[in-house]
């Protein structure tokens, strides 16, 4: 039993290895890929897999990666200028979350229907990202994107937060999110014992 123990979390411990190395990656490719004026986050994806595969510390861990790799990647550039401790709190934040709580629905929902508590991670991730950014931008940037908003011609700084910063954006993350993640979870076929 002990033995078995310790396979499984060498499983878990080279698992989460790659998935890191993939964070990194794809955070570093995706700086490239713009919709609006921010990059995509196609990180989101092994992040969930993390909370289907490895479980909540492992999803945490590669959320706090992601928040890591956008600050040092230059992909909060414009936000450093404003404000650095609000941008390092809400990029932090954002990627924590967003892995927690995806392995934390996931972990709910495993003994209902396992594809089921992927399907609802993969929902969740993108959505606390995106909401974490937006409450970040409303509590540290306001000034900052109103200006940003009306330079962009929105009458209405909501509007612009939603249509300009993360429309596009998170339709895109959730459309990869929800259609790759299970696909991914069901090809390792990794299962958890009780």
């Amino acid at each position: 039993m002990n033995t078995e123990k310790r396979r499984m979390s060498t499983k878990t411990l080279v698992l989460g290895a790659v998935l890191t190395a993939m964070v990194v990656l794809l955070q570093m490719m995706g700086s490239f890929i713009h919709f609006g004026q921010f990059s995509i986050s196609l990180v989101l994806i092994p992040i969930v897999i993390g909370a289907g595969t490895c479980g909540v510390g492992v999803a945490a861990w590669l959320g706090l990666m992601f928040g890591i790799v956008v600050l040092a990647s230059g992909d909060a550039a414009a936000f450093l200028t404003v404000d650095v401790l609000g941008t390092v709190v809400t990029v932090l934040a954002k990627g924590i979350l967003c892995g927690l709580l995806s392995g934390l629905a996931y972990k709910l929902l495993e003994n209902v229907n396992r594809y089921l508590a992927v399907a609802v991670a993969a929902v969740v991730c993108p959505v606390v990202n995106t909401g974490v950014f937006l409450l970040g931008c409303l509590i540290f940037f306001m000034d900052t994107i109103a200006g940003w908003g009306q330079a962009a011609g929105f009458a209405d700084v909501g509007a612009y937060m939603i249509l300009g910063l993360v429309g596009a954006n998170f339709l895109f993350e959730l459309g990869t999110n929800i259609v790759l993640s299970p696909v991914v979870v069901r090809l390792l076929n990794i299962r958890k014992k009780a």
